[in-house]
């Protein structure tokens, strides 16, 4: 049987689904297993048993929506661009944390005075799955914000 680990959900979640199962069919008058709820929620995905489902699931590459190459703009210290990912690295699952290296179309001026400038063109940063840095400017604005 061929399934397509794209539409599966994460381990965590499939455990979520498990536990919720159980306590549904208890409140039904059904009472079953924590193992028996597992393996119910891996007969409902197409697998022959639990431990088919969590090979599958837990063999999986971590999603990235982030790929090498792949075009994004945004805003860096509050000035808008256009880049191409130099380099994309999941660092972290949960919560889940990418390393990104931007080379922005035009070099950014990551500088608010007027008698001074220091133009960036590549940039590495630390991204959440929202496309945000962890890090903030003093007014309180991630340094650097993908758009979606």
């Amino acid at each position: 049987m061929t399934h397509e680990l794209r539409s599966l959900p994460s381990l965590d979640a499939l455990k979520d689904q498990a536990r919720r199962l159980r306590s549904r069919l208890a409140s039904e008058g059904d009472e079953v297993t924590h193992s028996k709820s597992l393996e119910l929620v891996a007969a409902q995905y197409g697998y022959r048993d639990w431990n088919t489902l969590h090979a599958a699931v837990g063999n999986r590459p971590a999603f990235n929506p982030w790929m090498l190459g792949a075009r994004v703009k945004g805003r860096y210290l509050g000035q808008a661009f256009e880049a191409e990912i130099l380099s994309a690295q999941a660092i972290s699952a949960k919560p889940r944390r990418y390393r990104l290296t931007f080379k922005f179309d035009e070099p950014v001026d990551v500088v608010t005075f007027e008698s001074f400038s220091a133009f960036r063109q590549r940039v590495t940063a630390t991204i959440d799955e929202s496309g945000r840095t962890v890090e903030r400017t003093s007014d309180g604005r991630p340094h650097l914000e993908l758009e979606w």
